[in-house]
């Protein structure tokens, strides 16, 4: 069965930087789109960036120019560098993955992983 584990959440002073993973068993990471996706409390889940199977990218307004996402075919690892982070930006950020070759504007993800934990002080 599929499965997507997140990991590399921490807390981090505004300003800092941190780098997520997600790591993919029983499905390839580079076969279809995959996105990281987060939720703060009391907030709406929103996506914050995602990936096509072509490797085109696309970011949130609010994150663009200061996360990357991006994956590692051999470690079959889909990550999230996120710099210059701000208070905003603290949530539980999980990663998700589709299960059919579509563009992501119309991606379902049918895959998630548990979430890690994203906390930026002031």
């Amino acid at each position: 069965q599929v499965q997507l584990v997140e990991s590399g959440g921490g807390s981090v002073q505004a300003g800092g930087s941190l780098r997520l993973s997600c790591a993919a068993s029983a499905y390839t990471v580079s076969r279809y789109c995959m996105g990281w996706f987060r939720q703060a409390p009391g907030k709406e889940r929103e996506g914050v960036a995602v990936i096509d199977s072509d490797g085109t990218t696309t970011y949130a307004d609010s994150v663009k120019g200061r996360f990357t996402i991006s994956q590692d075919n051999a470690k079959n690892t889909l990550y999230l560098q996120m710099d210059s982070l701000k208070p905003e930006d603290t949530a539980m950020y999980y990663c998700a993955a589709d299960s059919s070759w579509r563009r992501c504007t119309e991606a379902t993800f049918r895959y998630w992983g548990q979430g890690t934990q994203v906390t930026v002080s002031s």
